[in-house]
């Protein structure tokens, strides 16, 4: 089994993976830890271009780590292993999370409620209703 838990860095985010790290332990599956990265964009002399892009990619590849320790410290404290992968998605959110868990053949699918851009959530939508709008495996979005 493979269970995809999607991670911002945020505190619900961390508690995402906590939680799925403890369905994961509980039923021998693969933890693929993912970070939809969404560097800003800026329009200069009418070309598109991504300012930071490099940092983003570095800020991806953190968070991954955090949420890695996040998984590992469980499991260190049930004394147990944890068999963790981790991937770096890019685009639209919702949209990279259940691609990414079709392509990948994910039995379910865990998300926090709200993370680093709630208030950007409030006007434009939440990632979390989106992926349970978009996702064809069981979603469980974490309060």
């Amino acid at each position: 089994m493979r269970y995809l838990v999607a991670t911002d860095g945020s505190t619900l985010g961390d508690e995402a993976v906590r939680y799925a790290a403890r369905q994961a332990i509980a039923f021998d599956a693969t933890l693929v830890i993912a970070h939809v990265l969404t560097p800003d964009s800026e329009l200069i002399d009418g070309t598109l271009v991504l300012p930071g892009e490099e940092a983003a990619v570095e800020e991806g590849e953190r968070i991954l780590e955090n949420a890695r320790s996040v998984a590992a410290d469980l499991a260190d404290e049930e004394d147990v292993e944890i068999d963790v992968e981790m991937q770096l998605l890019t685009g639209r959110p919702a949209d990279a999370i259940t691609e990414f868990a079709g392509e990948t053949a994910a039995d379910a699918i865990y998300v926090g409620h709200r993370g680093l851009s709630e208030e950007r959530e409030q006007v434009v939508g939440s990632v979390a209703k989106s992926v349970v709008d978009k996702a064809v495996v069981p979603v469980t979005v974490i309060r």
